[in-house]
């Protein structure tokens, strides 16, 4: 594949509003994913070798003069592709960089398996060493099919957030036809380190909880598409994790959200990030998607956003347990908008799914009113310790709303 391509052609890359190089895809040499290293080109060691000699990846500002952006086309030979290859990029020298992602072909009459590939990638810390090789999940937080979201026609990674970063190694498996790389750098606005609630309305009635405006994380109102889609009632709250890295600092935040608003509009194509709400680590309550005072249609829970509220914690809670805080965090978000319906957060209800990877299209399903991304959805989201944590969040969330009457 070269960027001449129809395929390449057809996905309409000026949309994306990044600059568009290519890196191929190399078959390994030998062995299952991880077991043999990156080959690096005729005469060179394997590995990092070529990154210090390759042209570097340049990422190109985009439109609002803070962040910037490459999307790199990973050419490969579909024929070795489609035998389900493992192929792996050179090491790549890179302008620095904070947030990656990778998205590939949906798969079609002539093409049945794509879609089924799984990505790793590897990058080095600005300035330092190359990590470790790390997995990088499927999106499973996603819009509705036949919503104007969910027509977009791409299979995606999560958006990986890896911190400030200037080299990356990419590595492939499966039949996966014209992935291509996204890499985000979110830049970095003054009020990043001021821990602050910028331009936040007042809370109603006690009722309302502090919520950090889109203003104080610089989301650009000019990259939301269309008009918010209020939906009718709120019967649950999904709940969901970033399955990013947990070390992050407070500063770290905005520029977390700020990158993965950008690989949801212009990478996905989405009308806004996809979740109502984001809590993080601290317990602070972000704003996602526009609206945050009305019940606004979000692109989180495939199957399930016509009748819901999503609030994603940032970081990965696999292998991690979440604070008290975090808890916290969720419970004063569920707790406002479950009041306003009546609905029972220790209860169950009944949701009629309008598609998912897990219930079709018209099966009615009893859930919890306050449940894990995983109870709809073929997915570890939220990670098993957030997910064990369920019980605990929903005590709190009825607790605060009987003080709350």
């Amino acid at each position: 594949m070269t960027l001449s391509d129809p395929s390449l052609r057809r996905r309409d890359l000026a949309a994306l509003g990044a600059a568009v190089v290519a890196v191929p895809l190399v078959a390994l040499s030998s062995g299952p994913a991880g077991a043999a290293p990156g080959l690096a080109g005729p005469g060179l060691a394997p590995g990092a070798a070529r990154a210090g000699g390759a042209p570097r990846l340049r990422l190109r500002r985009d439109d609002d003069g803070v962040g910037s952006a490459v999307d790199v086309a990973l050419t490969q030979d579909p024929q070795v592709a489609a035998r389900g290859a493992v192929l792996r990029t050179a090491a790549q020298r890179t302008d620095r960089f904070a947030l990656l992602g990778v998205t590939w072909a949906t798969a079609t009459a002539t093409a049945p398996a794509a879609g089924t590939g799984q990505v790793r990638v590897r990058v080095r810390r600005a300035g330092g060493a190359w990590g470790p090789w790390r997995a990088v999940p499927a999106l499973h937080d996603l819009p509705d099919r036949g919503t104007g979201e969910g027509r977009t026609g791409r299979v995606a990674t999560e958006p990986l957030w890896v911190g400030d970063s200037d080299g990356v190694q990419v590595e492939v498996t499966g039949a996966v036809h014209d992935p291509v790389l996204t890499l985000i750098d979110p830049g970095r606005h003054a009020q990043d380190d001021v821990d602050v609630d910028v331009a936040a309305r007042p809370r109603r009635k006690a009722r309302r909880p502090k919520i950090r405006s889109r203003r104080a994380w610089g989301a650009k109102e000019r990259w939301a598409t269309g008009r918010p889609k209020k939906v009718k009632t709120v019967e649950q709250v999904h709940v969901h994790h970033t399955a990013t890295g947990n070390d992050y600092r407070k500063r770290d935040v905005p520029r977390i959200l700020r990158a993965i608003y950008r690989y949801h509009t212009k990478t996905l194509g989405w009308s806004d990030v996809g979740y109502n709400f984001f809590v993080d680590r601290f317990g602070r309550i972000w704003a996602g998607r526009r609206d945050p005072d009305r019940e606004i249609r979000g692109a989180h829970t495939l199957g399930f956003n016509h009748t819901s509220v999503g609030i994603a914690v940032l970081g990965s809670y696999q292998e991690v347990a979440p604070t008290p805080k975090v808890l916290a965090g969720i419970a004063k978000v569920a707790a406002w908008k479950l009041r306003k319906y009546r609905r029972d957060p220790l209860g169950t209800t009944p949701v009629k799914s309008h598609g998912s990877d897990r219930y079709p299209k018209g099966t009615w399903v009893t859930l919890p009113v306050i449940d894990g991304h995983r109870d709809t959805n073929d997915t570890e989201c939220p990670g098993q310790y957030l997910y064990d944590a369920l019980p605990e969040i929903r005590l709190r969330t009825a607790r605060r709303m009987k003080k709350r009457r």
